[in-house]
């Protein structure tokens, strides 16, 4: 899958199932700040993922995953 397929679909799921503002994503966008994603949040982000990327992200993914684009890197090394 490509970058810029992983990026829309992300993007997709974050306004249609998370109610974001699509002009409030942007690579440098911090998830918990910018996009207002709190800890429930982030747990149906991770089954959002497993089911449109059929990869399982666990609490240590999201340690050092702060912005957008770092969000969009973890998915595509998840991938491989």
């Amino acid at each position: 899958m490509k970058k810029e397929d992983i990026i829309e679909k992300i993007n997709d799921f974050l306004i249609d199932e998370f109610e974001v503002e699509a002009d409030d994503i942007k690579p440098e966008a911090d998830l918990k700040e910018t996009l207002e994603l709190d800890s429930l949040d982030f747990v149906d982000l991770v089954v959002a993922i497993e089911e449109n990327f059929g990869i399982k992200l666990v609490g240590e993914d999201f340690i050092k995953t702060k912005t957008m684009q770092e969000f969009y890197d973890l998915i595509e090394i998840k991938l491989g």
